[in-house]
Protein backbone atom coordinates (compact mmCIF):
# COMPACT_ATOMS: atom_id res chain seq x y z
CA UNK A 1 0.00 0.00 0.00
CA UNK A 2 0.87 3.25 -1.10
CA UNK A 3 1.99 6.24 1.61
CA UNK A 4 -0.70 8.57 0.47
CA UNK A 5 -2.91 5.62 1.19
CA UNK A 6 -1.86 4.05 4.34
CA UNK A 7 -2.62 7.76 5.23
CA UNK A 8 -6.22 7.85 4.33
CA UNK A 9 -7.18 4.72 6.13
CA UNK A 10 -5.50 5.98 9.18
CA UNK A 11 -6.98 9.04 8.71
CA UNK A 12 -10.28 7.65 8.97
CA UNK A 13 -9.99 5.75 12.10
CA UNK A 14 -8.28 8.45 13.78
CA UNK A 15 -11.93 10.46 12.96
CA UNK A 16 -13.24 7.27 15.56
CA UNK A 17 -10.38 7.36 18.38
CA UNK A 18 -10.94 9.24 21.57
CA UNK A 19 -8.11 11.05 22.10
CA UNK A 20 -5.80 11.91 18.74
CA UNK A 21 -2.23 13.33 19.32
CA UNK A 22 -0.41 15.24 16.82
CA UNK A 23 3.01 16.51 16.41
CA UNK A 24 3.43 20.04 15.07
CA UNK A 25 6.33 21.87 13.37
CA UNK A 26 6.13 25.76 12.64
CA UNK A 27 8.59 27.39 11.09
CA UNK A 28 7.06 30.48 8.97
CA UNK A 29 9.27 33.37 9.85
CA UNK A 30 12.11 33.47 12.67
CA UNK A 31 10.36 31.25 15.18
CA UNK A 32 11.11 27.32 15.21
CA UNK A 33 8.46 25.53 17.06
CA UNK A 34 7.26 22.40 17.81
CA UNK A 35 4.28 20.95 19.36
CA UNK A 36 2.32 17.83 20.61
CA UNK A 37 -1.75 18.78 20.96
CA UNK A 38 -4.31 16.41 22.18
CA UNK A 39 -7.33 16.64 20.67
CA UNK A 40 -7.07 20.33 19.31
CA UNK A 41 -7.62 21.39 22.56
CA UNK A 42 -4.72 20.13 25.22
CA UNK A 43 -1.14 21.26 24.91
CA UNK A 44 0.78 18.31 25.52
CA UNK A 45 3.86 20.16 25.07
CA UNK A 46 5.15 23.78 23.00
CA UNK A 47 8.65 24.27 22.18
CA UNK A 48 9.89 27.62 20.72
CA UNK A 49 12.87 28.52 19.58
CA UNK A 50 12.88 32.40 19.03
CA UNK A 51 15.85 34.03 16.70
CA UNK A 52 15.75 37.98 18.36
CA UNK A 53 18.89 37.96 18.67
CA UNK A 54 19.94 36.92 15.69
CA UNK A 55 18.03 39.60 13.63
CA UNK A 56 18.36 42.23 16.20
CA UNK A 57 21.39 43.57 14.40
CA UNK A 58 19.63 44.21 11.12
CA UNK A 59 16.64 45.64 12.95
CA UNK A 60 14.45 43.08 11.00
CA UNK A 61 14.45 39.53 10.07
CA UNK A 62 16.63 38.46 6.88
CA UNK A 63 15.44 35.30 5.49
CA UNK A 64 18.77 33.70 4.70
CA UNK A 65 20.00 33.66 8.35
CA UNK A 66 16.15 33.06 9.28
CA UNK A 67 16.18 29.38 7.16
CA UNK A 68 19.80 29.15 8.09
CA UNK A 69 18.75 28.68 12.04
CA UNK A 70 15.33 26.75 11.47
CA UNK A 71 17.87 24.06 9.72
CA UNK A 72 19.90 24.31 12.93
CA UNK A 73 17.11 24.07 15.50
CA UNK A 74 14.25 22.21 13.95
CA UNK A 75 15.35 18.59 15.06
CA UNK A 76 16.49 19.78 18.24
CA UNK A 77 12.92 21.38 18.49
CA UNK A 78 11.37 18.63 18.01
CA UNK A 79 13.08 16.12 20.22
CA UNK A 80 12.10 18.67 22.73
CA UNK A 81 8.47 18.91 22.05
CA UNK A 82 8.14 14.75 22.32
CA UNK A 83 10.60 14.99 25.37
CA UNK A 84 8.30 17.34 26.90
CA UNK A 85 5.53 15.30 26.24
CA UNK A 86 6.82 12.50 27.44
CA UNK A 87 6.16 10.24 24.10
CA UNK A 88 8.47 9.13 20.88
CA UNK A 89 7.47 9.53 17.36
CA UNK A 90 5.88 6.40 17.21
CA UNK A 91 2.99 7.59 20.15
CA UNK A 92 2.07 10.17 17.96
CA UNK A 93 -0.91 9.73 15.65
CA UNK A 94 0.00 12.68 12.99
CA UNK A 95 2.39 15.40 11.95
CA UNK A 96 1.22 18.55 11.08
CA UNK A 97 3.17 21.30 9.36
CA UNK A 98 2.73 25.03 8.70
CA UNK A 99 3.18 25.29 4.67
CA UNK A 100 2.42 29.01 4.43
CA UNK A 101 1.65 32.02 4.28
CA UNK A 102 5.40 32.98 5.25
CA UNK A 103 8.83 33.11 3.79
CA UNK A 104 9.58 30.46 1.36
CA UNK A 105 12.67 29.50 3.01
CA UNK A 106 12.16 29.41 6.02
CA UNK A 107 8.54 27.46 5.06
CA UNK A 108 10.82 25.05 2.96
CA UNK A 109 12.79 23.83 6.45
CA UNK A 110 9.59 22.81 8.56
CA UNK A 111 8.23 21.23 5.42
CA UNK A 112 10.73 18.99 4.35
CA UNK A 113 11.93 18.32 8.43
CA UNK A 114 7.22 17.36 8.45
CA UNK A 115 7.25 15.70 5.58
CA UNK A 116 10.30 13.14 6.41
CA UNK A 117 8.85 12.61 10.18
CA UNK A 118 5.68 11.80 8.38
CA UNK A 119 7.21 9.32 5.31
CA UNK A 120 9.82 7.91 8.33
CA UNK A 121 6.88 6.93 10.95
CA UNK A 122 4.12 5.94 8.41
CA UNK A 123 2.12 9.13 10.11
CA UNK A 124 -0.42 11.16 8.32
CA UNK A 125 0.52 14.49 7.15
CA UNK A 126 -1.70 18.07 7.64
CA UNK A 127 -1.18 20.74 5.99
CA UNK A 128 -1.93 23.72 8.37
CA UNK A 129 -2.47 27.65 7.51
CA UNK A 130 -0.14 29.46 9.37
CA UNK A 131 -3.18 32.37 9.87
CA UNK A 132 -5.94 29.74 10.72
CA UNK A 133 -3.25 28.44 13.65
CA UNK A 134 -3.43 31.96 15.08
CA UNK A 135 -7.17 31.63 15.19
CA UNK A 136 -6.72 28.33 16.47
CA UNK A 137 -5.02 29.45 19.41
CA UNK A 138 -8.46 30.73 20.99
CA UNK A 139 -9.42 26.69 21.54
CA UNK A 140 -5.95 26.13 23.24
CA UNK A 141 -6.91 29.36 25.66
CA UNK A 142 -10.37 28.56 26.18
CA UNK A 143 -11.63 25.03 25.94
CA UNK A 144 -15.49 26.32 26.02
CA UNK A 145 -15.12 28.71 22.03
CA UNK A 146 -16.92 26.79 19.67
CA UNK A 147 -17.68 28.50 16.31
CA UNK A 148 -19.29 30.59 15.49
CA UNK A 149 -17.44 33.87 16.20
CA UNK A 150 -15.97 36.57 14.19
CA UNK A 151 -12.35 37.10 14.76
CA UNK A 152 -9.71 39.71 13.94
CA UNK A 153 -6.33 38.57 13.11
CA UNK A 154 -3.85 41.33 13.93
CA UNK A 155 -0.12 40.72 12.83
CA UNK A 156 2.62 42.22 11.12
CA UNK A 157 1.86 40.92 7.96
CA UNK A 158 -2.01 40.57 8.52
CA UNK A 159 -4.93 42.71 9.64
CA UNK A 160 -7.98 41.00 8.98
CA UNK A 161 -11.52 40.49 10.28
CA UNK A 162 -12.66 36.43 10.02
CA UNK A 163 -16.16 35.44 10.36
CA UNK A 164 -15.27 31.48 11.48
CA UNK A 165 -18.42 30.07 10.71
CA UNK A 166 -17.43 26.55 11.65
CA UNK A 167 -14.35 24.50 12.61
CA UNK A 168 -11.46 24.89 8.93
CA UNK A 169 -14.64 27.19 7.79
CA UNK A 170 -13.69 30.91 7.09
CA UNK A 171 -15.26 34.22 5.56
CA UNK A 172 -13.70 37.23 5.34
CA UNK A 173 -15.47 40.38 6.63
CA UNK A 174 -12.95 43.06 6.33
CA UNK A 175 -8.98 43.36 6.12
CA UNK A 176 -6.29 45.99 5.31
CA UNK A 177 -5.90 47.43 2.18
CA UNK A 178 -2.34 48.33 2.25
CA UNK A 179 -0.25 47.62 5.23
CA UNK A 180 -0.72 45.51 8.33
CA UNK A 181 -1.22 46.89 11.64
CA UNK A 182 1.88 44.97 12.99
CA UNK A 183 4.16 46.18 10.05
CA UNK A 184 2.89 49.50 10.82
CA UNK A 185 3.66 49.36 14.49
CA UNK A 186 7.40 48.41 13.38
CA UNK A 187 7.91 50.99 11.00
CA UNK A 188 6.61 53.77 13.53
CA UNK A 189 9.01 52.09 16.00
CA UNK A 190 12.07 52.46 13.53
CA UNK A 191 11.86 56.48 13.28
CA UNK A 192 11.43 56.05 17.21
CA UNK A 193 14.88 54.56 16.91
CA UNK A 194 13.29 51.30 19.15
CA UNK A 195 15.49 48.38 18.24
CA UNK A 196 14.18 45.38 16.66
CA UNK A 197 11.70 43.66 17.32
CA UNK A 198 9.82 47.18 17.31
CA UNK A 199 5.87 46.34 17.84
CA UNK A 200 6.47 45.24 21.18
CA UNK A 201 8.78 47.26 22.66
CA UNK A 202 6.88 50.78 21.25
CA UNK A 203 3.75 49.37 23.14
CA UNK A 204 5.78 48.67 26.24
CA UNK A 205 7.01 52.50 25.91
CA UNK A 206 3.60 53.79 25.02
CA UNK A 207 2.63 53.02 28.42
CA UNK A 208 4.63 55.91 30.12
CA UNK A 209 2.98 58.30 27.52
CA UNK A 210 0.28 60.74 26.50
CA UNK A 211 -1.89 58.79 23.75
CA UNK A 212 -3.60 62.61 23.06
CA UNK A 213 -0.03 64.25 22.62
CA UNK A 214 0.32 64.14 18.69
CA UNK A 215 -3.37 64.36 16.70
CA UNK A 216 -3.31 61.45 13.96
CA UNK A 217 -5.43 61.71 11.15
CA UNK A 218 -8.28 58.82 10.71
CA UNK A 219 -7.91 56.56 7.75
CA UNK A 220 -10.97 56.06 5.37
CA UNK A 221 -11.19 52.87 3.36
CA UNK A 222 -13.78 51.75 0.49
CA UNK A 223 -14.83 48.74 2.08
CA UNK A 224 -16.79 49.14 5.18
CA UNK A 225 -15.11 46.88 7.47
CA UNK A 226 -11.66 47.36 5.87
CA UNK A 227 -8.89 48.80 7.49
CA UNK A 228 -5.71 50.96 6.59
CA UNK A 229 -2.37 51.98 7.61
CA UNK A 230 -0.03 53.02 5.10
CA UNK A 231 -1.56 56.67 5.23
CA UNK A 232 -1.59 57.19 9.43
CA UNK A 233 2.08 55.40 9.75
CA UNK A 234 3.19 57.91 6.77
CA UNK A 235 1.63 60.88 8.69
CA UNK A 236 3.26 59.82 11.85
CA UNK A 237 7.11 59.33 10.22
CA UNK A 238 6.11 62.72 8.66
CA UNK A 239 5.16 64.30 12.08
CA UNK A 240 8.35 63.19 13.43
CA UNK A 241 10.86 64.32 10.64
CA UNK A 242 8.67 67.48 10.46
CA UNK A 243 9.52 68.36 14.12
CA UNK A 244 13.10 67.35 14.07
CA UNK A 245 13.75 69.54 11.32
CA UNK A 246 12.38 72.38 12.98
CA UNK A 247 13.90 71.41 16.22
CA UNK A 248 10.88 70.70 18.54
CA UNK A 249 11.86 68.11 20.89
CA UNK A 250 9.08 65.58 21.14
CA UNK A 251 8.97 63.08 24.07
CA UNK A 252 9.06 59.56 22.64
CA UNK A 253 6.58 57.74 24.86
CA UNK A 254 4.08 60.16 23.99
CA UNK A 255 4.91 59.72 20.04
CA UNK A 256 4.49 55.90 20.76
CA UNK A 257 1.30 56.48 23.17
CA UNK A 258 -0.73 58.46 20.10
CA UNK A 259 0.75 56.57 17.19
CA UNK A 260 -0.68 53.11 19.56
CA UNK A 261 -3.94 54.87 20.23
CA UNK A 262 -4.85 55.76 16.55
CA UNK A 263 -4.21 52.27 14.72
CA UNK A 264 -5.46 50.34 18.27
CA UNK A 265 -8.43 52.97 17.92
CA UNK A 266 -9.19 52.17 14.14
CA UNK A 267 -9.15 48.45 14.74
CA UNK A 268 -11.42 48.61 17.64
CA UNK A 269 -13.94 51.19 15.78
CA UNK A 270 -14.07 48.96 12.57
CA UNK A 271 -14.18 45.39 14.16
CA UNK A 272 -17.36 47.08 16.37
CA UNK A 273 -18.74 48.54 13.87
CA UNK A 274 -19.10 44.61 11.85
CA UNK A 275 -20.35 43.47 15.01
CA UNK A 276 -22.85 46.03 15.64
CA UNK A 277 -24.10 45.47 11.65
CA UNK A 278 -23.88 41.16 11.93
CA UNK A 279 -25.16 41.02 15.33
CA UNK A 280 -21.51 39.30 16.31
CA UNK A 281 -22.28 37.79 19.63
CA UNK A 282 -18.65 36.43 20.22
CA UNK A 283 -15.34 37.81 19.35
CA UNK A 284 -11.74 36.45 19.75
CA UNK A 285 -8.38 38.16 18.89
CA UNK A 286 -5.39 36.67 17.30
CA UNK A 287 -1.84 36.93 15.70
CA UNK A 288 1.07 39.19 17.33
CA UNK A 289 -0.61 42.15 17.97
CA UNK A 290 -3.17 40.17 20.00
CA UNK A 291 -0.47 40.31 22.83
CA UNK A 292 -0.73 44.71 22.70
CA UNK A 293 -1.63 46.00 26.13
CA UNK A 294 -3.71 48.72 24.89
CA UNK A 295 -5.75 46.03 22.10
CA UNK A 296 -6.75 43.82 24.53
CA UNK A 297 -7.94 46.41 27.24
CA UNK A 298 -10.06 48.54 24.40
CA UNK A 299 -11.26 45.55 22.88
CA UNK A 300 -12.29 44.32 26.38
CA UNK A 301 -14.35 47.99 27.00
CA UNK A 302 -15.70 47.78 23.69
CA UNK A 303 -17.05 44.00 23.79
CA UNK A 304 -18.34 44.68 27.42
CA UNK A 305 -20.73 47.18 26.14
CA UNK A 306 -22.20 45.53 23.72
CA UNK A 307 -22.57 42.15 25.61
CA UNK A 308 -20.27 40.40 22.77
CA UNK A 309 -17.96 37.67 24.67
CA UNK A 310 -14.57 38.39 23.87
CA UNK A 311 -11.65 35.72 24.01
CA UNK A 312 -8.49 36.47 23.81
CA UNK A 313 -5.09 34.11 23.14
CA UNK A 314 -2.71 33.31 26.31
CA UNK A 315 0.21 35.97 25.60
CA UNK A 316 2.74 32.92 25.50
CA UNK A 317 0.33 31.98 22.30
CA UNK A 318 0.26 35.14 20.43
CA UNK A 319 3.02 34.98 19.01
CA UNK A 320 4.17 32.69 16.35
CA UNK A 321 4.11 28.81 17.72
CA UNK A 322 3.78 25.34 17.15
CA UNK A 323 0.74 24.37 19.80
CA UNK A 324 -1.61 26.48 17.28
CA UNK A 325 -0.52 24.72 14.40
CA UNK A 326 -1.72 21.27 15.97
CA UNK A 327 -4.77 22.87 17.51
CA UNK A 328 -5.98 23.83 13.52
CA UNK A 329 -4.52 20.36 12.26
CA UNK A 330 -6.97 18.58 14.37
CA UNK A 331 -10.01 20.19 12.72
CA UNK A 332 -8.20 19.73 9.07
CA UNK A 333 -7.99 15.88 9.91
CA UNK A 334 -11.64 15.52 11.63
CA UNK A 335 -12.77 17.39 7.91
CA UNK A 336 -10.42 14.11 6.18
CA UNK A 337 -7.74 16.71 5.32
CA UNK A 338 -4.02 15.24 4.55
CA UNK A 339 -1.64 15.93 2.14
CA UNK A 340 0.63 13.45 0.01
CA UNK A 341 4.45 13.78 -0.10
CA UNK A 342 4.49 16.35 -2.35
CA UNK A 343 3.52 19.57 -0.11
CA UNK A 344 5.41 22.29 -1.28
CA UNK A 345 5.48 25.60 0.84
CA UNK A 346 2.94 28.43 -0.05
CA UNK A 347 4.31 31.52 0.75
CA UNK A 348 1.10 33.75 -0.42
CA UNK A 349 -1.34 30.91 0.59
CA UNK A 350 -4.60 32.55 1.61
CA UNK A 351 -7.06 31.23 4.38
CA UNK A 352 -10.05 32.06 1.84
Amino acid sequence: MSYIDESRRQAEELRKKDHVRILAIESSCDETAAAVIEDGRKILSNAVYTQIDLHALYGGVVPEIASRAHVEKVDLMVDQALQDARMTLRDVDAVAVTCGPGLVGALLIGVSCAKALAFAAGKPLIPVNHIEGHICANFLSDTALTPPFACLVVSGGHSHLFSVEDYGVYRIIGQTQDDAAGEAFDKAARVLRIPYPGGPLLDKLAEEGDPYALKLPRPKTEGRYDYSFSGLKTAFINAVHNAQQKGVSLNDADLAASFRHAVVSFLVDKAMLAADDLNLKKMALAGGVSANRLLRREMEKACARRGIRLYMPLLSLCGDNAAMIGSAAYYRLMRGEIADLTLNAQPALRLT
